[in-house]
């Protein structure tokens, strides 16, 4: 049996890796763990930027996978910011020593499947190697920023930014005039930051968004206390949810309360000022599947943006036209607010198209020009495939990953690649969409699971059979067609579809069917021992 470096070569080390590099070690695995950035953290080491902060509440974004964690929860606030999860990351690295695994400062450039030997060759791009019978890509499903499409931004006299990318050192807006392109989650972060100190601020916005409310708070000592006994009970509950969150659905319809709208409104009233994801979760069960339900919160929602946003003309360009849940909806910090200032214009490029030159930006339909002295870029990622189309994957019969994924995305539960023997995604695509530290969770302890059983039998490679793949794809499908946004989000340019970048597929890159559905497909391998998958004996030399 040809000896590997390493058992396992893990690529990444955020919280997917981090919770890789102790899985593997716990298995009794030789592990590697290659890291592009100076330290552990993934996304929230190189998303630096101003007002960069989760969704999720900080009780729910973190990890639990051994007795005891929860005296490593430190938040001191509702919505982290990005220092303080790089730390937490930082953290429980440091708590179970698995910094000494981890090659800092190391980029991948390719993965080739060697079919002579079973083992995977990891290149870097320095050029030096090494091998594994188990890679893992812990890559994240937003890790990869969309390409800057500007020609002419070489000629930009001014400084410019992407937030995907930030410096480690502050940048000072004092007295400055700034562009912001871009609307997501990102953009939302950092809009009210930069407002704050900018002489100017010009918002470029293509596609607006239902931003919900935050209520960002400081958890004092009385509140930590209070989370960390219950936060075993918190998990249980995210583990149950659908997305993986802690919260609790109303058991209501809208054709339930129809005839009552005082309780409607209290319903809505509550939610919002509840904030965060309270408002798709604990309001109406039906509000993604029901085209009614799904209207009556987008109204809510629409008067919530008029009502704080003072100039009517900004306000209709600030509202959506699509159903709630089109694009994930962000969350905000003053974001609205930020609106009413008078340094901050809003320009709405919808149907139309920008370009970069040495003074600023100019708009391609009416050629108006806005002089700028910095241009910061929020386009968002090239989510859930990106990272490893980046890298030069290669399987069985050399087949690209990036060539395959070009034409349609196929996965097994998120899980597997069929073609790619011993390759594991962690959080690629297929996987649940909702709150990722609970997910990943979920699919490391069935990776887990899986080596042990290998390990046990004397088994060096793994693959998943064709049949297998296309009814999880079915399932998939199914799922997302059940949506009422099935439709409605390629229009408005979701990421979750791959429709915010040009030339890519479009599909479903997430499972919308729920965590507890999707850990089905996962449970029927391990209860059957692996029955829907090819596995290979020990190549002898």
């Amino acid at each position: 049996m040809t000896s590997p470096d390493y058992d396992a070569v893990i690529v990444g080390a955020g919280f997917s890796g981090v919770r890789a590099l102790w899985e593997t070690l716990q298995q009794g695995l030789t592990v590697t763990c290659l890291e592009a950035g100076g330290d552990v953290g993934g996304v929230w080491y190189w998303n630096r930027y101003p007002g960069a902060r989760t969704d999720s509440e900080g009780w729910v974004y973190s990890m639990n996978f051994a007795p005891g964690m929860q005296s490593l929860w430190n938040y001191g606030e509702r919505y982290p910011s990005q220092t303080e999860v790089q730390q937490y990351i930082g953290r429980v690295a440091d708590s179970f020593d698995l910094r000494k695994h981890v090659q800092f400062n190391t980029r991948v450039a390719s993965c080739r499947f060697d079919e002579t030997t079973g083992l995977w060759r990891i290149t870097k791009e320095d050029g030096s190697s090494v091998s594994c019978r188990y890679f893992i890509p812990a890559t994240g499903p937003l890790s990869i920023a969309k390409k800057l499409p500007f020609a002419g931004l070489a000629d930009f006299k001014g400084d410019w930014y992407q937030t995907s990318n930030w410096p480690a050192d502050k940048v000072d807006f004092t007295g400055k005039r700034v562009a912001v392109v871009g609307t997501g989650a990102t953009g939302v972060q950092i809009v009210p930051k930069i407002a704050a100190t900018a002489k100017e601020l010009v918002v470029f916005q293509r596609t607006p968004n239902f931003v919900l409310p935050g209520r960002n708070y400081v958890i004092d000592s009385d509140d930590a206390t209070a989370i960390r006994d219950k936060y075993n009970d918190t998990w249980s509950l995210a583990s149950n949810h659908p997305f993986g969150l802690p919260m609790i659905p109303s058991g209501k319809e809208l054709k339930e309360m129809q005839g009552d709208p005082v309780a409607i409104r209290q319903m809505l009233d509550k939610a919002w000022e509840a904030g965060g994801f309270h408002m798709q979760f604990e309001t109406f069960d039906d509000i993604f599947t029901d085209p009614e339900s799904n209207a009556v919160v987008s109204d809510y929602l629409r008067e919530k943006i008029r009502a704080v946003v003072q100039d009517p003309a900004t306000a209709n360009a600030l509202t959506p036209r699509y159903p709630f849940l089109s694009k994930r909806p962000p969350c905000g910090h003053f974001y609205y607010e930020t609106f009413n200032r008078p340094n901050v214009k809003l320009v709405s490029i919808a149907g139309d198209s920008i370009e970069v030159d040495a003074t600023g930006i100019v708009t391609n339909n009416d050629k108006t020009h806005y002089d700028v002295d910095v241009i910061v870029f929020a386009l968002g990622f090239d989510a859930a495939t990106g990272a490893l189309c980046e890298m030069d994957v290669r399987g069985k019969n050399n087949a690209s990953l990036k060539d395959k994924w070009n034409q349609k995305v196929e996965t097994f539960a998120g899980a597997l690649v069929p073609g790619f023997p011993n390759l594991f995604l962690i959080c690629g695509p297929h996987i649940p969409f909702g709150n990722m530290p609970v997910v990943l969770d979920a699919k490391v302890q069935w990776i887990g699971k899986t080596l042990k059983y290998m390990k046990e039998n004397n088994l060096a490679t793994i693959d998943v059979k064709d049949e297998a793949v296309e009814a999880f794809l079915k399932d998939l499908e199914a799922a997302f067609q059940a949506t009422l946004f099935a439709e409605s989000a390629e229009k408005s340019g979701a990421w979750f579809v791959g429709a915010n970048i040009p030339g890519k597929a479009k599909g479903p890159l997430f499972y919308f069917g729920g965590m507890q559905s999707w850990l089905g497909w996962l449970a029927k391998e391990s209860d059957s021992a692996w029955s829907s998958m090819v596995f290979s004996q020990p190549v002898k030399v």
